[in-house]
């Protein structure tokens, strides 16, 4: 890709970050940007609440699964304690993206 959208000096990216980069590419005002990602992610949330996936090609699919009820132990007393089946949103990049990530990955390291 060569792209790199982490500013320099950070090793994450979080909405701020993502709406400057967005900002500085698309030559908009930092608040247009904030409202892009703002709108991108209701609309993303807004897909996954009504039982759809969300499908972006080349980036990677968002969906919602139904996680089972499993025994977890409380990490301060060690007793055993029932979880409960929970449906949780999840998200499952495309190959692309891994392939795209992997050989960034390597150049950094």
């Amino acid at each position: 890709m060569g792209n790199n959208l982490v500013l320099k000096g950070e090793d994450h990216m979080g909405k701020t970050e993502l709406v400057e980069v967005i900002s500085k590419k698309a030559d908009i005002s930092k608040k247009a940007a904030g409202r892009l990602v703002d709108i991108m992610l209701e609309s993303i949330e807004g897909g996954l609440k009504e039982g759809d996936s969300v499908d972006l090609k080349g980036f990677g699919k968002f969906e919602m699964k139904q996680r089972a009820a499993r025994v977890g132990r409380n990490p301060r007393t060690g007793e055993e304690i029932e979880i409960p089946a929970a449906t949780v949103p999840v998200f499952k990049p495309s190959k692309a993206l891994k392939a795209a990530v992997s050989v960034e990955a390597e150049e950094i390291i």
